[in-house]
């Protein structure tokens, strides 16, 4: 609660323009290089504003993409809806193994919806992420059978799968990772689409995957 409060003063109903101002001058009096404040982004009509998202993503990989926010909007927690619109940079897509589901939680608390995916490392699949959104409630159906009837091994509330489904997963960008046998995480990663049509041997290796994004 108190990221909401300036000392004792509570900032919540204050509208953008002014958090935005009094944050401008808590950033010079106590801000240090590690602080980035976002710039403001001048635009005439959306085909400017895509060129203008187009050349600060293309640029590095730290910009996620463009926040559009109503000049008039108060600080409101949840995600309200036509106050902040966020424009996220195009993903990139990789082709993956289902290895691990466990359980959902609040409605699908009650199915497989949990995954862990991987890619092959030379002969062996090594895990490099988890999702567990962009599939439809049919699809989730049809997961949540395959994995209650080509599970293979348990380990607590996981359950290791019959390595046989290929995920299309979208993701913003990828990185080294010590947390990952295969030496590589995904940032925001999603079930973009699933490759029922696809044989896992067709799936590209840890070698040709980190060629192809510049990983060491």
């Amino acid at each position: 609660m108190t990221y909401f409060f300036l000392g004792k003063r509570d900032l919540r109903n204050l509208n953008f323009l002014d958090r935005r101002k009094i944050l401008e001058e808590w950033i010079k009096m106590n801000g240090n290089e590690k602080i980035d404040l976002s710039k403001f982004i001048k635009f005439n009509g959306w085909s400017n504003l895509q060129n203008l998202k187009t050349e600060f993503t293309k640029t590095t990989e730290i910009y996620e993409g463009i926040m559009l926010k109503n000049k008039e909007s108060i600080y409101e927690s949840g995600r309200p809806r036509g106050k902040w619109f966020k424009w996220k940079r195009n993903p990139k897509y990789i082709d993956a193994i289902l290895m691990y589901a466990q359980r959902g939680h609040g409605k699908r608390s009650s199915f497989y919806s949990d995954y862990t995916f991987g890619i092959w490392n030379e002969d062996k699949i090594v895990p490099i992420g988890k999702a567990y959104s962009g599939f439809t409630d049919k699809e989730l159906n049809l997961l949540d059978k395959f994995v209650r009837s080509n599970t293979i091994n348990r380990f607590g509330p996981v359950r290791e799968i019959k390595k046989e489904i290929v995920f299309e997963i979208a993701f913003d960008s990828i990185s080294e990772s010590k947390r990952h046998k295969s030496g590589i995480a995904l940032r925001f990663p999603r079930i973009s689409r699933i490759r029922w049509d696809k044989p896992i041997d067709e799936v590209e290796d840890l070698k040709k995957i980190k060629k192809d994004f510049n990983i060491s």
